[in-house]
């Protein structure tokens, strides 16, 4: 599948050009014959003979970008000055700072800020540690953490060339839940040493995001920080994923016409976000699930099964299906990917059910070409911004945490994961629903509001009925760490 040109590989060229009258029409042309896509046009000076133009154009990549910038060199009369990517002029000196929430105008000002008088807050605090959380950034700051061993569609790049993602998703909690996120990358991939530097750091933080950390060991890692900490830890990779999932199979069932206890779903990636997604499809009800991975389908019988899956292969799969991924979504109602690209064909999406809702959201290659799949499935959702139903994490953990912080939990369950996707679910009303618009934007404002809403009643619940669970009263939710596996292709997750 051929990528379209994109303002995330958009330049911007600076030309002297002969002041002619067809000079711009020349200009443009050139562009739109090699394919790019020109979204502004500026003179930013002119003489008598020549003028001085900014033309801002989309393209499909740096090759794609420089095969633009000859054909316009190439035209009698023009002069290329500059090019410029836009994307690393907005990356410049990076996308965060710090600013002092009050001002430093006077001597005043200074000794209550600093010494003498911040003493009296320390010792407020060691007197009653959870002032923390009320006088300082603690309130309202987390910790987005990473190794850089699995960066979506990148792979393990390392800490260092992991920064500007890091960067990007604490932007995203600012811009669309205010919360203060710090990027922390770790340079180390072992389990302890990440485990004991989070538990050291997490006095500042009010909850730790985990993020881009390759599996198994992301599994170990949350579920070590999660019994370790006083405080939520969320790792958006797969709990992200999982929410915005369900919320769009909630939507996209009610537009076919079916529940979500009677379909059968065919999923594909059994790794962190492929887990995650099955044991919230589980938790929501669904009960004819299959799981496929790189060696086909997953069952207790399997040769060679990894006892990492036995979990998956003894809670999924109650018809025994055996085979290839292609095998089992003949008649299946839904297919959600969570793997690698071009797993299936279009041909494979019409051996589906009527009605067939396809969900491929590897990034930047879907499962199947979505194209493909919407010429059979009657609703296709993807992890791209190019198509409609986007799947995109960044509908999910600004309101998660938000929602966490304004109850003070200390801890996440599945019960607020529910609470999440189905809060984002009612983004849509049912007379907006449709095979195009299953999922909202995330722009829109109702999301991280009605989020984070519902996140916060359910973690003031479950603090409420803890007294009961530690008694035997009501059950506590299982927590999300029963043994896990990954598939060499799952990879590739959904992401903002």
């Amino acid at each position: 599948m051929t990528s379209a040109p994109s303002v995330s590989s958009s330049i911007t060229v600076r030309l002297q050009v002969e002041a002619r009258p067809t000079a711009v029409s020349e200009l443009t042309t050139a562009i739109e014959h090699t394919g790019g896509i020109v979204s502004a046009l500026d003179v930013t000076a002119s003489g008598h003979e020549r003028i001085t133009v900014d033309v801002t154009v989309a393209t499909r990549g740096e090759e794609h970008a420089g095969q633009i910038v000859d054909a316009l060199r190439a035209l009698p009369g023009v002069v290329v000055d500059r090019v410029s990517d836009r994307t690393f002029l907005l990356h410049l000196g990076g996308k965060l700072k710090i600013e002092s929430k009050v001002p430093i105008r006077n001597r005043d000002d200074l000794s209550m800020i600093y010494t003498p008088g911040v003493a009296r807050v320390c010792e407020a605090i060691a007197a009653k540690p959870d002032d923390a959380r009320r006088l300082t950034i603690k309130r309202n700051t987390i910790a987005v953490v990473t190794d850089g061993s699995a960066v979506l569609g990148l792979g393990d790049i390392g800490p260092l060339a992991s920064l500007p993602v890091m960067e990007g998703k604490a932007a995203l909690f600012k811009r669309f839940a205010d919360i203060d996120a710090f990027p922390i990358a770790l340079d180390t991939t072992d389990v302890e040493e990440i485990v004991r530097t989070v538990k050291a750091i997490a006095p500042v933080f009010a909850g730790i995001n985990l993020e881009d950390i390759s599996a198994p060991r992301c599994f170990e890692i949350e579920a070590r920080l999660r019994a370790e900490l006083d405080i939520p830890v969320f790792h958006d990779d797969q709990h992200g994923t999982a929410i915005v999932a369900l919320a769009a199979l909630t939507n996209a069932l009610k537009v076919v016409g079916k529940d979500l206890p009677d379909v059968r779903i065919v999923l594909s990636g059994a790794g962190a976000a492929g887990t995650a997604v099955l044991k919230l499809l589980l938790a929501a009800g669904a009960h004819d699930v299959v799981v496929a991975d790189i060696e086909g389908v997953v069952h207790p019988d399997r040769p060679g099964l990894s006892p990492a899956l036995a979990w998956t292969a003894a809670s999924t799969n109650p018809r025994l299906v055996t085979g290839t991924l292609r095998e089992a979504v003949v008649d299946a109602d839904v297919f959600i990917g969570v793997s690698a690209p071009d797993v299936l064909t279009g041909d494979d999406v019409a051996r589906m059910a009527p009605g067939a809702i396809v969900f491929a959201m590897a990034n930047p290659r879907p499962e199947v070409d979505p194209v493909e799949a919407a010429r059979h499935a009657a609703i296709v959702g993807t992890g791209r911004s190019d198509f409609a139903n986007q799947i995109n994490n960044v509908l999910a953990f600004p309101g998660v945490f938000r929602g966490l912080l304004d109850a003070q939990s200390h801890r996440i369950t599945d019960g607020m994961l529910l609470a999440a996707a189905r809060a984002l679910a009612s983004a849509i009303h049912e007379d907006q629903l449709n095979p195009t618009y299953i999922i909202p934007s995330v722009f829109n404002p109702e999301v991280t509001t009605l989020v984070a809403a519902a996140v916060e009643r359910a973690a003031r619940a479950a603090d409420e009925a803890e007294p009961a669970a530690l008694t035997g009263g009501l059950p506590r939710v299982a927590p999300a760490t029963a043994p896990m596996s990954v598939s060499p292709t799952s990879t590739t997750t959904p992401e903002a």
